[in-house]
């Protein structure tokens, strides 16, 4: 028998409710004891959500499936298409494709039931062990963790598929079985079809005790978590320029620590912004870190990257990755002016709108400093550290041919009045 009131219990006081569901077993099962529960209890509004991939033409007949399924337990669902992208791992891509979809569904504080059990947790970790996966990749599949404005919950994982089967069999479930999962050219079908029952000839409980691992290396994970987090509080501090709103650490303090514990801490601190660097790749931190000071070095990563500048390592992603250029009048300065993919900018203080524009740095620009006289703005901005990659994107006030003012720079502006602006944000921001 199977009962889910504590994995259900802890989120009853979500916005909402809903539930990954594939058709499958594993989302029948799952989907069937929330439809209970919701009619036992009081609860969040509960929905399911089926994402279609169509990647073959068997998929097309599951929406359907999925709908009479969901009616039969007055269950309201969403059907999401999806697009694939083209890559290496078809498993990997359609499972980003999926992934994306149910972040943008969740709102703030909802949660998503997924269907992943015991067996799932045991062929990860025996998928990740053969590709040579670090602690980090091989520790278990959590329980909760964030996913994008909500949570994601996988309330099955002290289950086994053969329980799920059970149980599907006792209460008359109907579920889809997906061709795909049959073919063995798929590493994971491959495991769970060819490995797996030759482990069980010999060790009866390798599942369990394969997952029973992987909790061991998350409990230690979550030790190397704490410890990158003491690891990172200086680096974090005293950091410049905080309107920028970027994310950025103080490189002095990296370099103090280990080589291990610098990659520990910086695969905790990157975790929450792209996908996780592979060993090989680690070689881009390396040069990052002992680049010639005067350097620029970049490391670039699947999500965004890392550049250096000024003692400190900046993460940069979304709209940062693409240099802004032109220039705009700016007839009625009164009113804010959006820049595109470069936020916006406004103007305090009491201005003469004749003639106002906004420009950006072309070299050779001379700014009048009040009591400094004119001065060349590269030195200006070397003065005030502000970091390379910044610079072509400050916003620059010019009437006419006079440069006025440097955007967000007090004592860059002529006394008539501020620039301010507001920098783009970082889209990926914490993944």
């Amino acid at each position: 028998m199977i009962n889910l009131t504590r994995q259900f219990a802890p989120w009853l006081n979500a916005p909402a409710w809903y539930v990954a569901f594939s058709g499958g077993l594993d989302s029948t099962v799952l989907l069937h004891q929330l439809a209970d529960y919701t009619r036992n209890h009081s609860t969040p509004p509960l929905r399911a959500i089926h994402v279609h991939h169509g990647l073959q033409a068997a998929a097309d007949a599951w929406p359907d499936h999925c709908r009479a399924v969901c009616a039969a337990l007055g269950v309201e669902l969403d059907v999401v298409p999806v697009q694939v992208a083209p890559g290496a791992s078809l498993e990997q891509s359609a499972r980003n494709a999926r992934y994306d979809a149910f972040e943008k569904r969740l709102g703030s504080g909802e949660v998503l039931f997924t269907g992943q059990h015991r067996d799932d947790q045991a062929e990860t970790l025996l998928f990740r062990l053969l590709r040579g996966a670090g602690l980090r990749g091989l520790s278990a599949m959590p329980q909760q963790r964030p996913l994008g404005q909500g949570s994601l919950v996988r309330p099955l994982l002290g289950l086994s598929r053969q329980q799920l089967q059970a149980y599907a069999d006792m209460h008359g479930l109907v579920w889809i079985d997906d061709p795909s999962n049959s073919d063995t050219a798929f590493a994971r079908n491959f495991l769970r079809g060819e490995v797996f029952p030759i482990l069980r000839q010999r060790w009866l409980q390798a599942e369990a005790n394969l997952a029973r691992s992987a909790e061991h290396l998350g409990e230690a994970m979550g030790l190397l978590d704490e410890l990158a987090a003491t690891d990172l509080a200086p680096a974090c501090d005293n950091a410049p320029l905080p309107w920028l709103g970027l994310a950025s650490l103080d490189l002095a303090v990296l370099k103090a620590l280990s080589p291990a514990r610098q990659r520990n801490a910086l695969q905790y601190w990157l975790g929450r912004r792209t996908r996780q660097p592979d060993s090989r790749h680690w070689a881009g931190w390396d040069d990052l870190r002992d680049a010639a000071g005067d350097a620029c070095p970049i490391w670039r990563l699947t999500d965004g990257q890392l550049q250096r500048s000024h003692g400190r390592i900046w993460w940069l992603d979304g709209q940062w990755l693409q240099a802004p250029a032109g220039e705009w009048a700016w007839p009625n300065p009164s009113r804010p002016l959006a820049l595109p993919g470069n936020g916006q900018v406004w103007l305090e203080g009491c201005v003469d709108a004749a003639g106002l524009r906004i420009a950006y740095r072309q070299g050779g620009e001379v700014l009048e400093v009040s009591g400094r006289g004119r001065r060349d703005l590269k030195r200006l901005l070397n003065e005030l550290q502000v970091p390379h990659f910044v610079r072509p994107r400050l916003p620059l006030l010019y009437r006419g041919e006079q440069l006025l003012a440097v955007a967000n720079l007090p004592g860059l502006a002529q006394a008539e009045g501020q620039l301010h602006w507001q920098p783009p944000t970082n889209v990926q921001g914490l993944s």
